[in-house]
């Protein structure tokens, strides 16, 4: 299991840094500025708002704030707690200067500022339809059992919950949790893919209603393309691009993001499917990657990447990993079904 754990942490921060320098530009700027395709890790070129603030390896505020909300679980026992949470991402964005250099998503910003006034962002987060709770969530996979699916939706509302309350944004985190625990325990993707049905129908009750599309819809669309261009890797991302999206909506990044993962299945592959897809690079490679690592485990990722993300972070991510694997051993694993 520790291999699975390494494989969530480390395919995430890959995904995420493959993906930052092309991150919301539009697919005809990425091929002319890369001249073809990306296919290793790149500074964030200075033409780039966002991503010029990020050097070769480094990931992006996607990993940061993950591991800002691993970090608030550690401080109450594995226990969200929406003050604590709220006081650490609003530190780490500070800290980070995350407001002036424009590297938060639009709901997560809003919701921030108002709670750094100490008030209510509950108007802004009922109504949120972008990807940030989605983008941080995968880690939440690891701290379950296999088919707890009422407990994993509950346990990421209330880690969501501080910037995220809408049903599309909680099914959306939901969803992509659920596909890293159920990769942890099942070999055959398409019961991978059931569970994240069940989980879509759970999150919509907790969340407050939005006028979105139904996520699992969108997900059963994105696999038909995935199997459609199985083997024409450009193509399938094209069509994906053009029929799902690749925008900071969550019906967009979600969908896309469980596509390449099923397709790829595969840190290594998923990671340069993500970069050139344009659009949210690095939300959709960190989650497709996360979801890749927990099926494969670190031994399938390419070590070079692996000593990269270590040389290129200032954070260090065995601390994480072996925080979550003493939570592992604290739970009494050996009585769960692997």
């Amino acid at each position: 299991m520790k291999s699975k754990i390494e494989g969530v942490i480390y395919g995430m921060a890959i995904g995420d840094a493959m993906g930052m320098p092309s991150e919301l530009w539009g697919r005809k700027k990425v091929r002319e500025f890369f001249k073809g395709y990306i296919t290793e890790f790149l500074d964030g070129p200075q033409e780039n708002e966002i991503a010029k603030n990020y050097k070769k390896g480094q990931f992006t505020d996607d990993t940061a704030q993950a591991l800002v909300i691993l970090d608030s679980l550690f401080e109450n026992n594995f226990i969200p707690d929406k003050k604590i949470i709220a006081k650490n991402l609003l530190n780490w964005a500070e800290q980070n200067n995350a407001f002036k250099k424009n590297i938060l998503g639009p709901t997560s910003k809003e919701s921030l500022k108002m709670i750094k006034k100490n008030l209510n962002p509950i108007e802004i987060t009922n109504k949120a339809l972008s990807n940030g709770s989605a983008m941080r969530i995968a880690p939440i996979g690891l701290l379950f059992k296999a088919n707890q699916h009422k407990d994993l939706v509950d346990y990421v509302f209330k880690v969501s919950q501080v910037t995220h309350t809408s049903d599309i944004t909680i099914s959306g985190a939901s969803i992509i949790a659920m596909c890293v625990n159920s990769a942890l325990y099942k070999s055959d993707f398409n019961e991978i893919l059931e569970d994240l049905y069940v989980v879509d129908k759970l999150a919509l009750d907790l969340g407050s209603e939005t006028y979105s599309p139904s996520m699992t819809k969108r997900i059963k669309l994105a696999i038909d393309i995935a199997n459609r261009f199985k083997g024409k890797d450009i193509e399938f991302i094209n069509e994906l691009y053009d029929i799902i999206g690749a925008g900071v909506n969550i019906s967009e990044s979600v969908p896309t993001a469980i596509a390449i993962a099923y397709y790829a299945k595969d840190v290594n592959k998923a990671a340069f499917l993500a970069a050139n897809l344009a659009g949210d690079t690095d939300t959709i490679g960190a989650m497709a990657c996360a979801i890749c690592g927990a099926y494969t485990g670190v031994e399938k990722i390419d070590n070079n990447f692996v000593k990269i993300i270590k040389e290129s972070n200032e954070i260090n991510l065995n601390f994480y990993i072996e925080k979550i694997e003493r939570y592992w051993k604290q739970k009494d694993i050996s009585k769960w079904k692997l």
